[in-house]
């Protein structure tokens, strides 16, 4: 038997040897199309390289890409587990030519790989082609020699593939394979096509025309290729099989399923098993490729098809989560030609174990609440849809899974009752959002959220991607259109900018489209914490509602950002080793140059404190230890040791972020709750500096801090700093410290001689700065009055106490002149205080100098004033002063 892996291979291997580049699967969420939730087909990477976006890999191409069919208008969730060939996730095997080779090389290639290389019976092969291309039909005839009347016109679109309204278009041919008379169906095209004898294997399609709202307006300069063959289909029938769920990799995946659970695939319990195979394939690759469960977008879809999964293990009785167990199995078979399965299978398992504990208990509340709700109703009855609506709010019970829990029993669900309910849970949050005092446009937010839904947030795995505008707002109201110049907020359905919240700043970037469109996005909000809304202006081209934009972040100052963050994570940690548990946030920054992290702490911060600190942080980033994320409820994230940081808000479910190395064998060094993007390893921070340490407030501190290359280029600041005052003194970097401890030194004798110097100068009366006789008599009192250049104010009490011993009785004043300003003191002997004030001289002084004021004691008085130009006026104003007091006493 040819195994499905052999299938996949020798595929590729026979397009290889034909020229063909082999490219990988791209991830199944198309970051390029903004209108798919998942890639449904082999194409999809490829659609900006058909039309003209993109420079194709190589002139041909072959690939076997993943895909998902399970939300949006591509869903076949419904019909898994009960038909023959429907999967939440298949593998499109293709081969694509951009402008290479065209219809006859294509249908060659086919009919070689199809009879000649994999052996299949030509009998057995019916091919399609549509009603009007003749040369389709007569290459087939002639290629393959089919007779004309397994050469079948098809006159309707399944033979017609668009890539929309507007693009590359062009007519299919189609390959069938017939099972064999013994299954109910006939050929494509007749009455009884819909039976299962006769299986589409692959779909070529003919891109040969250019389409403008729905009308062929003009033939491709380029003729181009793009082939689909879903690979559990040429497997079942190169395995002898009918049924897709029959071939090797659903066998082994249907086997482990019976062996942990005890029950054969049969009866009933077939459909539950095949469920269970195909969207354990579809959910473990999903979350490979970065989607986690949610309730919103993409994320709601995944855990659909996990509780769909998990519910068919309730109903064949597994007594214990299912799903993570069947994981290893899963890798066993597909893990070779996807890597990404192996790389992700902790998470996986563990994304799978909490979400089916944590449904098993909605299961059990909601199965019992609908048992109370419809335990006495009959068959053709209604559950209300309040009950519907409380299921949903309070239990997390989707309406599908109400509604296919009770379908068995006959009984239906009042859809427009469930819809109300849900219309006036919104209008409640609307009448609370204005009743908390938010911005005037609140409203605007909630038309735009209730009408579009939730931006998906495509951020933590892609810096660009494609989005749909949703809306346009230009001062406080939305427009349908904006032009050059015009400052306006733009929103997605999708989007890789983060919008600010948790202390982390929003993304900046820009927006494009291929017809020159351009707008540079400065800021990026999160009004109601479910939108994401792109500031920008306008600078050329003009945005409407409906285009799709390609949005491109700064991801340079991304990677900045989440250094920055992920390192507030570490300093937290570090802060609660050092300081002890107390330590909590406070408060946070995470800008693109800096961070500052606000903490819980009583007392400043040694410089032991902070060296530790920054040692402890370093030492994680170089252990480059993986960051990982978990989805959990707040409840069991606390519960396993994750901190909540100030800031955030937490709905049902958290980011559980996880880095550095284990404590204990066990914990993460650091775990918290945190919704902002992050790097990949700890390494990515690169290095850490605290540049400062302060209070806010009473019993709260707050560290600054930088990473990465500003930290980098800090140090070398610092250095250059050094090299600097080295040079001026003479000493190599390692000598400053000594020589500046030894200049200190010099500096403090050389001011001690020049204030004795002075001091000298001053005693010895006469000299520079003398403006007055060393004694003079004022109304009886001996003066004396000088102005000294260059005295500092501190040695004016020495000078004045040393001039009172030398006059015995008697008055002193002198004032001290430094950088054009002045100060002076006045002395009063203790004798002459009774009829002579100290102070008041000296405020005298002090208004000639220009100031106000001055205070002290009547024995002893000092003050100051700008103008040290005038000393010898305030040396007079004293005299006077002093004449006037003499002579009234």
């Amino acid at each position: 038997m040819t195994s499905t892996n052999d299938i996949r291979r020798s595929f590729l291997d026979f397009f290889a040897s034909a020229g063909h580049r082999v490219v990988p699967s791209a991830p199944l969420v198309p970051y390029n199309d903004p209108t798919l939730m998942f890639v449904n087909a082999g194409m999809v990477p490829f659609k900006n390289v058909f039309t003209g976006l993109e420079t194709p890999p190589s002139p041909t191409a072959t690939s076997s890409q993943k895909c998902v069919r399970a939300g949006g208008k591509h869903n076949d969730l419904d019909n898994v587990g009960y038909t023959a060939r429907h999967h939440t996730f298949f593998e499109m095997l293709g081969n694509f030519s951009f402008g290479d080779y065209f219809k006859e090389q294509a249908i060659t290639h086919a009919w070689t790989l199809l009879t000649k290389e994999w052996g299949l019976d030509p009998e057995r092969l019916t091919a399609t082609v549509y009603h009007t291309d003749d040369e389709a039909f007569d290459l087939w005839r002639r290629i393959s020699g089919l007779p004309e009347a397994r050469i079948i016109r098809i006159p309707t679109k399944d033979n017609f593939w668009a890539m929309g309204s507007d693009g590359p278009c062009g007519p299919c041919s189609e390959i069938f394979y017939d099972h064999g008379d013994h299954i109910f169906g006939g050929p494509p095209g007749s009455p009884d096509e819909d039976g299962d004898r006769f299986v589409e294997i692959w779909n070529l399609v003919f891109m040969q025309y250019e389409q403008a709202a729905d009308e062929i307006v003009a033939d491709l300069p380029k003729p181009s290729i793009d082939t689909g063959m879903g690979l559990e289909r040429i497997a079942a029938v190169m395995q002898g099989v009918p049924d897709n769920y029959d071939t090797d990799t659903f066998k082994e995946l249907i086997a482990a399923s019976e062996s942990l659970t005890g029950v054969r695939a049969e009866g009933d319990a077939k459909a539950s098993h095949r469920v269970i195979a195909d969207h354990l394939r579809s959910t473990s690759f999903l979350l490979a490729d970065g989607v986690l469960p949610s309730n919103e977008g993409r994320g709601y879809v995944l855990r659909r098809i996990m509780r769909r999964a998990m519910r068919h293990a309730h109903l064949i009785g597994a007594k214990e989560p299912l799903m993570h167990r069947l994981v290893p199995a899963l890798v066993a078979e597909m893990g070779q030609a996807y890597p990404e399965l192996g790389r992700a299978q902790p998470l996986i398992e563990e994304t799978l174990e909490r979400e089916e504990t944590q449904f098993r208990r909605t299961l059990a509340n909601g199965l019992r609440l609908l048992d109370e709700a419809t335990g006495d109703m009959a068959e053709g009855g209604e559950l209300d849809g309040d009950t519907a609506f409380k299921l949903y709010d309070t239990y997390g019970f989707p309406y599908d899974l109400t509604e296919d829990a009770l379908r068995s029993r006959g009984i239906a669900v009042d859809r427009a009752g469930f819809d109300a309910a849900m219309a006036r849970q919104k209008a409640a949050a609307r009448a609370a959002w204005k009743g908390s005092g938010q911005a005037v446009d609140g409203d605007l937010w909630f038309d735009i959220a209730e009408r579009e839904g939730a931006t998906e947030f495509t951020g933590y795995s892609s810096t660009e991607g494609e989005g749909r505008v949703v809306a346009l707002v230009k001062d406080g109201a939305e427009i349908e259109t904006a032009g050059a110049g015009d400052a306006v907020v733009v929103l997605t359905n999708q989007t890789p900018f983060y919008g600010e919240s948790g202390g982390q700043t929003g993304d900046a970037g820009t927006i494009t489209t291929p017809d020159g469109l351009k707008i540079a996005v400065s800021d990026t909000s999160k009004p109601l914490g479910r939108l994401h809304a792109h500031h920008g202006t306008i600078e050329a081209g003009t945005i409407k509602v409906g285009d799709v934009v390609h949005l491109w972040v700064d991801a340079d100052r991304r990677d900045r950002i989440r250094a920055n963050h992920s390192a507030t994570h570490l300093v937290h940690a570090a802060l609660r080793h050092r300081l002890g548990d107390h330590v909590t946030q406070k408060g946070s920054l995470v800008a693109e140059d800096r961070f500052r992290f606000d903490f819980s702490h009583p007392k400043p911060l040694s410089a032991e404190d902070i060296a530790a600190i920054e040692a402890e942080v370093n030492a994680e980033i170089r252990a480059n230890e993986a960051v990982t994320t978990r989805l959990m409820s707040p409840d069991d994230a606390i519960a396993a040791g994750a901190m909540a940081l100030f800031g955030e808000k937490y709905g049902d479910e958290v980011r559980v972020l996880s880095m550095g190395r284990k404590r204990d064998g066990e914990r993460n060094y650091s775990v918290e709750l945190c919704g902002g993007t992050h790097v990949r390893a700890t390494g990515d921070i690169g290095l850490l500096r605290i540049v400062s340490e302060s209070a806010v407030s009473s019993g709260v501190r707050r560290i600054e801090a930088l990473t990465g290359e500003a930290a980098r280029q800090w140090l070398v600041h610092r250095e250059d700093a050094l090299k600097d005052a080295a040079a001026a003194i003479r000493a190599t970097p390692e000598e400053v410290p000594g020589r500046i401890a030894a200049l200190l030194d010099e500096r403090k004798r050389l001011e001690r001689e020049l204030a004795e110097a002075k001091k000298a100068l001053a005693l010895g009366g006469g000299g520079a700065g003398k403006t007055a006789d060393a004694e003079e008599d004022i109304a009886g009192v001996k003066f004396s009055g000088q102005v000294i250049e260059g005295l500092e104010a501190k040695a004016l009490r020495g000078l004045l106490d040393e001039a009172k011993q030398r006059l015995g009785s008697g008055v002193a004043a002198i004032v001290a002149v430094n950088d054009g300003k002045a100060a002076i003191a006045a002395a009063v002997t203790d004798d002459l205080t009774g009829k002579v004030s100290a102070v008041d001289l000296v405020r005298a002084g002090v208004e000639a100098l220009g100031g106000k004021g001055g205070g002290g004691r009547p024995d002893m008085a000092q003050g100051g004033g700008p103008d040290g130009s005038k000393g010898a006026e305030a040396i007079a104003a004293v005299r006077a002063a002093l004449a006037s007091e003499a002579a009234t006493a």
